[in-house]
């Protein structure tokens, strides 16, 4: 560090606090007085190459809802999106978002309630959860997927799923099993009202002046990933507010090998390829708080069979409602398979990842009805799930024991027909039947880097929050997995999507409205 002083052997601690945000919070921690922001970064530019009300960095679900609901509300809107794809994450996910309390669940006879969905992400965020935050995704859970549905004109399937952790089926799922059915129709409703993202955008600095004010952005224009350096700079002008929408860290080995070191390149992400920090990293220069950085969420139902997410987190998933997970070292089960997703990855990375799901016929049989007879051919063309005639066929291909894996079916049936699992406790459907006879469906598990829970700390009007004051930044919000303190240590499957739809319209609602500086 340059021009430091020399206290004692040290050096300068106002110097060493004023470069660290760890040094600020710890300051705040002790009740020592911190000072408020002042600029070190280059000057705020003169003449800017071009001006919006709202600048919004990201184009997933809460960057595109964010843009919707800025422009709807009469400001001048533009997205940045680095990648030449629009969509991010979002366009890429399982397209599962759950509403408690919904008219499917008075259909189907389930009872749940916002309550309930809050209790279940508490439990599961190890009540790290920000109180605030998790209660505005409990309680708009419900009437955001209405809005998209009655609003944006999302297609969902006719029946309810369920995701690990949840008390209850909720789960909505879109009619192609995708995020990209929620994006699509954001982007024909942006589309329609005059906004269309900018792609290859790389944001390279946030301007933060000297009174403390987001005023706008630096970006490479023409960006190629991952070059650093190749694009065009400029410069923008938000006469209103920034929008920090830029999605989590789940494919940058090396940002989350600082907060996890354990997450080596060994371990595959199920996330695209700029899911990485760079925004992140300038949000926390230009002051914004630091959050629960270091819980970092595996897929448990990933295959080493196929890259990326792929397709096996489906087969798997259904095989947590109408089947079963399995040890093939001992044959038995090893979890609940609807527990949340951190107690089932860590349970796979215990057993020394020699797992899988299965499902009989009468399993097969539903999920090529809820996910369509192309999708199941595709994952047994691919070789991601393989299908047995005989118990006795996939016990011999997977190397487990015979006598043992008949006995935990055996159990597990005995408890269907009871009524109740008694040896993990899971929630039973209402159609549960016994696993049958084959042919039998597999897929291997190994867990991949999935989510990031932390990220910048905002309030529930999406205002960021300055390391040195714990309030508001003028002019900055964000929205999405770019922030922390929603789910805590665990996020609950089919959460992310309600968290950023919700944040993202909070953001551009509250963006919209904040008084111009110029």
């Amino acid at each position: 560090m340059e021009n430091t002083k020399k206290e004692g052997k040290g050096i300068d601690r106002r110097v060493f606090i004023k470069g660290t945000a760890a040094g600020a919070v710890g300051l705040a921690a002790a009740g020592l007085t911190v000072k408020p922001w002042t600029a070190e970064a280059a000057e705020i530019p003169k003449k800017w190459d071009s001006t919006y009300d709202v600048v919004i960095i990201g184009s997933g679900f809460a960057g595109l809802a964010a843009a919707y609901e800025a422009k709807k509300a009469g400001a001048s809107v533009v997205v940045l999106e680095k990648m030449r794809t629009l969509g991010g994450n979002s366009i890429i996910n399982g397209g599962v978002v759950s509403a408690a309390g919904s008219p499917k669940e008075e259909q189907e006879g389930i009872k749940d309630s916002p309550e309930l969905l809050l209790k279940d992400m508490l439990a599961a965020g190890l009540h790290l959860n920000h109180m605030e935050l998790a209660k505005m995704v409990a309680y708009k859970s419900n009437e955001t997927v209405q809005w998209t549905i009655n609003e944006l004109g999302v297609k969902y399937k006719s029946r309810l799923t369920q995701e690990g952790g949840h008390s209850v089926p909720r789960m909505y799922s879109t009619f192609n099993s995708s995020g990209s059915a929620i994006v699509q129709q954001q982007l024909l409703k942006l589309k329609e009202i005059g906004v269309v993202p900018e792609k290859r955008c790389l944001l390279t600095q946030i301007y933060r002046d000297k009174d403390g004010r987001v005023k706008g952005v630096q970006i490479r224009e023409k960006y190629v990933f991952p070059n650093a350096n190749s694009g065009k700079i400029k410069t923008i002008k938000a006469q209103k507010a920034v929008v920090i929408a830029s999605g989590g860290f789940g494919n940058d080995v090396a940002f989350r090998m600082i907060q996890d070191p354990r997450l080596t390149g060994d371990y595959q992400s199920t996330n695209q390829p700029g899911a990485t920090a760079e925004a992140l990293r300038e949000a926390f220069r230009i002051g914004c708080t630091p959050l629960q950085l270091s819980w970092i969420q595996l897929g448990p139902w990933t295959s080493p069979d196929e890259k990326g997410m792929g397709v096996g987190p489906s087969f798997a998933g259904g095989c947590t409602m109408y089947g079963l997970w399995i040890d093939t070292k001992t044959g038995k089960r090893f979890v609940n398979e609807l527990a949340d997703r951190k107690i089932r990855a860590d349970a796979i990375i215990n057993s020394g990842n020699k797992c899988i799901s299965f499902t009989d016929a009468h399993g097969y049989a539903i999920f090529q009805h809820f996910l369509g007879e192309a999708m199941m051919l595709k994952m047994i063309e691919r070789g991601v799930v393989k299908k047995y005639d005989t118990l006795e066929q996939m016990a011999t291909a997977n190397d487990c024991p015979l006598e043992p894996l008949k006995e935990t079916i055996d159990k597990f049936n005995r408890s269907v027909l009871a009524g109740k699992d008694e040896e993990w406790g899971r929630y039973l459907q209402k159609d549960q039947k016994p696993l049958g006879a084959g042919p039998y469906y597999v897929s291997r598990l190994s867990p991949k880097v999935h989510h990031t829970m932390g990220g910048v700390n905002i309030n529930a009007k999406a205002q960021a929050l300055d390391v040195m004051t714990d309030k508001p930044i003028a002019g900055l919000y964000a929205a999405g997995e770019v922030t922390g303190g929603v789910h805590g240590a665990v996020r609950l499957g089919s959460c992310a999507t309600i968290d950023c739809l919700i944040f993202g319209r909070i953001a551009g609602q509250n963006a919209a409205i904040e008084k111009s500086w110029s």
